[in-house]
């Protein structure tokens, strides 16, 4: 086996769990390791799972030796049942895994973060994702590639009554959003997974920001 190697965060997630399809469906991947609380009902020659204590992440820094790493984490306030917890999950998580990460050696790590991003917002939800952005950045990895998904439409576990309401009005007004709107159309969690793969193949080092327009754009290739 001389392919590459991924480990996946989030992989129970809406997108999470569709990556995990898209890369043990692709001949570049020999080997992907994904971080699960509870095993995913799944069996495959090329998966390894891990049941994981966020806690105590260190403890699995050996795991990540591998060429991407894919964080899919992200959860809602309401869900998180606080502020705090919310932060946990959508920076915390998400910065500690980038810094096992490097330590490790891993060459891409890709991250799934939300169109609103940005630090200094007053929106909590959104300043939290530009902090976890920032706090990406400043480790210096080689490779980061940041992904801006807008409402992310697809079958999830749990109901989400905002992303309901987008997926019976997206197909009337994701027409009319042209140009510089294009980035504000609903798209479903497999483009953004299918991106995802296809942003890992990229040689080129450095942060890559992928708005939701090019997220679709990049899906297709």
């Amino acid at each position: 086996m001389t392919g590459k190697s991924a480990l996946i965060a989030g992989a129970t997630g809406l997108t999470g769990s569709k990556l995990v399809e898209v890369l043990l469906n692709r001949p570049e991947y020999d080997r992907v390791t994904v971080l699960v609380r509870r095993p995913l009902e799944l069996e495959h020659p090329k998966l390894e799972q891990i049941q994981v204590d966020y806690y105590r992440l260190e403890d699995y820094k050996k795991h990540f030796q591998v060429d991407d790493v894919f964080c899919c984490l992200g959860t809602t306030i309401k869900k998180a049942g606080s502020q705090k917890a919310f932060r946990r999950v959508d920076y915390d998580y998400p910065v500690a895994l980038a810094e096992l990460a490097k330590s490790a050696g891993a060459k891409k790590f890709l991250v799934i973060s939300a169109i609103g991003a940005d630090s200094r917002s007053n929106i909590f939800y959104n300043r939290v994702k530009g902090q976890m952005e920032d706090g990406l950045k400043k480790l210096d990895l080689s490779a980061l590639h940041i992904f801006r998904p807008s409402l992310l439409l697809g079958d999830r576990k749990e109901f989400r009554l905002g992303e309901k309401a987008a997926s019976l009005v997206s197909p009337f007004i994701s027409p009319i959003l042209r140009g510089g709107m294009k980035k504000y159309k609903p798209i479903q969690a497999e483009q953004v997974a299918q991106a995802m793969y296809a942003a890992a193949q990229s040689e080129s080092g450095g942060v890559h920001i992928h708005p939701s327009d090019e997220i679709a754009e990049l899906a297709g290739q």
